[in-house]
């Protein structure tokens, strides 16, 4: 279990007022209606509300209030609210400080059980002036370390499985863009040195951080090495991972030096934000490092003069997205940062781990050398990209090279070594949004993600159960964005639309972004459609100036059924960006149809 630095005072259970009166009430009634309704409340919190990891009671609550409580806007209303729903629910809770998103952190102690939590969670849920309440849930690194010596970076430069990154580099480089790593920190490496900028350390409790100390604006990586049995039961011993500085040279170690690896964006700048220590870290420091690195605003902490464009999440617990984290996500986005997170290593639906299913983010799946999802890689219709994660098999070494440290514990000396994981995949990832945004300033998250979906390609190997738009490609992706050849990038919509019998025109969309300048002359437009007489039909295409191209006419001599072809189009005149629309109508009596899917390739 997860223990809090001592307080100096043990925790008490206490005896509320409601519960001495519920209990005369049962006295003298013979009822039992009032006496256990805290209890009922109680019993239908979900498990999920109460843990900070499977199994283990959380000790601290997230709680979002209401724009207009008092409580939103005041620490001591705050902390009055967590003293008085402790009471009424029989224990100690204490306010410990508001979060960059405005939310309060309160304390339930380190020997709370789930019924305590539960007790706790059901009387905030009670107050029409909470927002939310969720637990301050651990999260851990999302990787699978290995020491094998294989000496190619693969998943740069492999044709099949890697991610086509040198293709890149004569346009973008990274250049000007920082990057947030929230994750262990950084050890010194001089591979990585040159392109390392100020962070900041965000553990707050020293049985964490294990650096002798809470926040500070030190994010070195003192080790998050731990005994067995230390972080939970039945749980081995383990290594210092120096798992932030293996995540940040696959992003940015420094190349064309005479030394060690290539990073993706290795013109772009590090900026280490250390959230994760011994046996993992919480989410309300991950919320204050996601709000502080994209330039919000974390009540005690200086302001962020290294404002993070692109920020990378290698890490992840169970359970749904919490509002808590939601809220900072949003946040950043808003701001213009980009966040990519790993999916996890469970070999489950990406569903059921946060924070990558969180919306607003990319969810990054792991692929193996042969570009197949990787055994333990988390996937599902919420994973938006895949990326190379490596995986190691017997007499093989085929993980991701990247910069780390000897040391079993503390620090020692530089070195490099392979590991495994999402979070491994996530940082290629963050390198390539480092490229474009490099290559396009201008670019919002939104468009950064639909750009790398857009031009990835079809996964090499087989994936169960979705591995998002396929496998990312670098070159291609900086491309798209920089006005380069472009030529195959390809823009969907799969939304089933029906097509009325003799009725009016139907539309469907498709929002086309990361664009420079115009059209091609050859512009491909794909149109499926189930029509059972498609002489009926008339098609058009509609630019985004509200252009309308004639694609088909109607035809009474065309009594054969459906329409899957591809028509060419010179839309040279016509920005590319911006809302493309197919119109489709029937001018005939007695035949339906279904426009299936349809597709703009560049």
């Amino acid at each position: 279990m997860r223990t809090t630095p001592s307080s100096g005072s043990s925790r008490r259970k206490l005896i509320s007022a409601a519960a001495v009166s519920a209990a005369l009430l049962t006295a003298a009634t013979g009822t039992v209606a009032v006496a256990q309704e805290p209890a009922a409340r109680a019993a239908a919190v979900p498990a999920a509300l109460t843990e900070a990891a499977p199994g283990t009671p959380a000790e601290r609550l997230i709680v979002g209030y209401k724009s207009g409580a008092a409580e939103a806007k005041s620490n001591k209303a705050a902390a009055a609210d967590a003293e008085a729903k402790g009471q009424e629910a029989g224990e100690d809770v204490d306010f410990q400080r508001r979060l960059g998103t405005g939310a309060a952190l309160v304390d339930l102690g380190a020997k709370a059980t789930r019924t305590d939590v539960a007790d706790v969670v059901a009387e905030f849920k009670a107050d029409p002036q909470v927002s939310y309440v969720v637990p301050d849930r651990l999260n851990t690194p999302q990787a699978d370390p290995n020491d094998t010596e294989y000496a190619k970076q693969w998943d740069l430069f492999e044709s099949t499985a890697g991610m086509n990154v040198p293709g890149a580099w004569s346009t973008a480089t990274g250049t000007g863009v920082t990057v947030a790593v929230i994750d262990t920190g950084y050890v010194a490496h001089t591979d990585l040195a040159a392109n390392i900028v100020a962070g900041y350390d965000f553990i707050s409790d020293t049985a964490v951080s294990v650096d002798g100390n809470g926040r500070d604006s030190n994010p070195a990586d003192p080790g998050d090495y731990y005994a067995a049995n230390e972080c939970g039961t039945g749980i081995p011993a383990s290594n210092s991972s120096w798992h932030g500085t293996h995540v940040a040279g696959t992003i940015a170690a420094v190349t064309n030096n005479s030394k060690g690896v290539a990073g993706i964006a290795y013109g772009a700048k590090i900026s280490p934000v250390r959230v994760l220590g011994k046996c993992g870290g919480y989410d309300s420091d991950i919320i204050d490092a996601i709000t502080w690195a994209s330039g919000g605003t974390v009540s005690g902490v200086p302001a962020n003069t290294n404002v993070a464009k692109v920020i990378n999440m290698s890490l992840g617990g169970d359970g749904a997205c919490t509002s808590a984290t939601q809220t900072a996500i949003n946040a950043a986005v808003n701001r213009g940062t980009t966040i990519a997170v790993a999916a996890g290593n469970d070999n489950e639906n990406v569903s059921g781990h946060s924070p990558g299913n969180c919306s607003n983010i990319i969810s990054v799946a792991a692929t193996n050398r042969t570009g197949a999802k990787a055994s333990y890689s988390n996937y599902g219709s919420l994973v938006d990209i895949s990326a190379p994660g490596g995986q190691t098999s017997t007499g093989t070494a085929n993980g991701i090279l990247s910069t780390l440290n000897s040391g079993a514990s503390t620090p020692s000396s530089e070195s490099y070594a392979y590991y495994q994981g999402t979070s491994m995949a996530t940082p290629h990832i963050a390198g390539l949004v480092a490229l474009v945004k490099s290559a396009n300033s201008s670019l919002t998250p939104a468009q950064i993600e639909t750009a790398i979906k857009n031009n990835a390609r079809a996964l090499p190997g087989a994936c169960s159960g979705g591995c998002g738009a396929g496998l990312a490609d670098a070159a291609k992706t900086v491309a798209a964005v920089s006005g380069g050849t472009t030529t195959g990038t390809t823009f969907s919509s799969s939304t089933a639309v029906s097509v009325p019998d003799n009725g009016s025109a139907i539309e469907s969309s498709i929002a086309v972004s990361g664009r420079t300048g115009n059209a091609p002359t050859t512009l491909q437009v794909g149109v499926d459609i189930t029509h059972t007489y498609r002489g009926d039909l008339v098609i058009s295409l509609v630019a985004p100036d509200g252009t309308v191209y004639s694609l088909k006419a109607a035809s009474s001599s065309d009594s054969a059924d459906n329409v899957n072809t591809t028509y060419t189009v010179d839309a040279s005149a016509e920005t590319a960006n911006g809302t493309w629309k197919l119109r489709v109508q029937d001018t005939a009596a007695q035949d339906t149809g279904t426009l299936n899917s349809w597709k703009l390739t560049f």
